[in-house]
């Protein structure tokens, strides 16, 4: 557990590396990282169970990257965490790395699986969740997803198969940024009223502003402590680009070529918001 105040910095932290790792190779998925950030801090830094120096212990929470292209958040996070060196945060994707430009299980410790494939992380977090009840485990199944991957069909087939086994250890995150490679999620593929579509698949459902750590924290609270015998999701409204006005407002920022000098005034617009929130 921490306190509102260590939270702050956690989700500062990760949106510095990230940028940092940005930086690295001059583009990425950072809007994501950006807008992401507030919900991995309070993941790894409030709700998961984990052990930085043995990322296979059994007892660990399992948290699922569907969306593989938000590995530089991811890193981010695992950085955060201290499962991962700061000074790897280096050789984002360059060869031989550990920390590849999408998320590989077979590269990085703490990635429990390799994500990319969008749709794929909810119907692998219902086999491991069924898995961890039949141990008798008591660890919680976190799947990170994309709102771009509401439209894949394996994900609804999941969201059925969690209620009909009633999987109260899973609970799945959902990042609604509103964006996809192609344009807007909500015109690429419609999918409100959507806390009312995951009730009706037999969830228990929060939606709440991703980009508030007050509300973050007590939604995961709240997911953990249900007594309901029924899996649990968390849709949280995030803004691309969380923290620099000029990535907030680019028209594509999907994927992000950042000029040179545009890192590093990133950074400072980064370190500028957590200077004011000292004060």
């Amino acid at each position: 557990m921490s306190d509102l105040s260590t939270l702050q910095q956690s989700a500062y932290r990760i949106r510095r590396y990230a940028l940092r790792m940005g930086e690295v190779q001059g583009q990425g998925y950072i809007g994501q990282a950006l807008g992401w950030a507030d919900v991995l801090a309070v993941a790894y830094k409030h709700a998961m169970a984990y052990e930085p120096k043995d990322p296979t212990w059994e007892g660990r929470d399992r948290f699922l990257l569907s969306h593989g292209h938000y590995a530089i958040a991811f890193y981010a996070a695992l950085i955060e965490a201290g499962i991962v060196p700061e000074e790897e945060l280096e050789t984002y994707g360059s060869d031989d790395s550990r920390l590849p430009m999408s998320g590989m299980a077979t590269y990085t410790p703490g990635m429990e699986m390799s994500g990319g494939s969008l749709g794929q992380g909810l119907p692998i977090a219902v086999g491991m969740a069924l898995g961890l009840r039949l141990k008798k485990s008591h660890a919680f199944v976190y799947n990170s997803m994309s709102d771009g991957e509401l439209d894949e069909g394996s994900t609804w087939e999941a969201a059925m198969g969690a209620a009909h086994h009633h999987l109260s250890n899973l609970i799945c995150l959902v990042d609604i940024n509103n964006q996809q490679a192609d344009g807007p999620s909500g015109k690429i593929m419609g999918f409100e009223p959507l806390a009312d579509k995951w009730a009706a698949f037999g969830w228990h459902v929060q939606r709440v502003d991703g980009n508030n750590l007050p509300a973050v924290i007590a939604a995961f609270d709240a997911a953990r402590a249900l007594h309901e015998d029924k899996p649990r999701v968390i849709l949280f409204d995030t803004l691309m680009g969380k923290g620099v006005p000029f990535l907030e407002t680019r028209d594509k920022n999907h994927f992000i070529r950042v000029d040179p000098p545009e890192w590093q005034q990133a950074i400072a617009h980064v370190d500028s918001t957590q200077t004011e929130g000292a004060l």
